[in-house]
Order: C-alpha cells, then structure tokens, then sequence
C-alpha cells in the first residue's frame, strides 16, 4: 500500500520489539509507535529499525517524567507529535475533551525536554510527518 503501519501497544514493550525485529528481517517497511508511553528499551529498538515515535498529551503529565527523558534522547529525526484526539488531553487541557489545537502544548513540553524551539520542534515533526507519510501532500 505505501503507507506506514501505525502501531498502537500498551504493556507489549517485547512482544512488539519481537515482531518489528522479525519482520524488518524480512525488508524494511515505515511504521510508527503511536501515542507512546512504552519502555525506552522499544523506543529505542524501533528507531534502530527505521521506525518513527509520537507522543501525545501524555507527556505533559507530571508523572511522565521518564517519557520526557526518552523523548528528549531519541534522535530528532523519528519524532512526531500528535493529540490522540479526542482522548488524553494535555496539560492544562487534562480531564478535558481533546482536540488537535492542543498538539501546541504537546509540542511545547517536548521542545523543553530537547532543549530546543517550539519553532524547532514545529518544523522537524512536520518535516517527519511527511518523509514518513509520503503519500500526504504539503498544503
């Protein structure tokens, strides 16, 4: 089809890690861990494998610490950054119904744990985007 897997898991760090590896023995494809909140150990293991990791809201939440931290040493070029719209709003929006104008603030929190610019960030995540969606077109 062209278009990366888009891999959802909670509580599945090998499992997945298992199936990537055995898979991508097989030939490289796209895929992207979605909404993560897994193990740095996955994180890394996919990104060595070609994969791209998106965090959501949840890293905005306090107890989200170690998130902050893998995002912030995984290479720049494998993150994004999306809402999980309508669910796990980010801080301040938390408990909140969640909607994709609340991506700024996901982004935000990630620029800080990198050290860098929401503008920074903006535009590497976009440029991300579309080397792994290569089927979406720029407006």
């Amino acid at each position: 089809t062209g278009l990366p897997l888009v891999i959802h898991a909670r509580e599945a760090d090998e499992d997945v890690a298992a199936i990537l590896e055995a898979e991508s023995a097989k030939g490289a494809f796209p895929f992207l861990l979605h909404c993560y909140t897994g193990g740095a150990d996955l994180a890394h293991r996919a990104v060595a494998l070609g994969g791209y990791v998106s965090f959501s809201g949840v890293i905005t939440f306090k107890n989200s610490a170690a998130l902050r931290e893998l995002a912030a040493a995984l290479p720049a070029e494998r993150l994004l950054v999306e809402t999980d719209a309508p669910f796990l709003a980010p801080t301040p929006h938390r408990g909140k119904r969640n909607e994709p104008s609340f991506v700024r603030e996901t982004a935000t929190v990630l620029a800080a744990a990198r050290g860098t610019t929401l503008e920074e960030i903006a535009a590497r995540t976009t440029q991300n985007f579309f080397t792994l969606f290569s089927k979406a077109r720029r407006a």
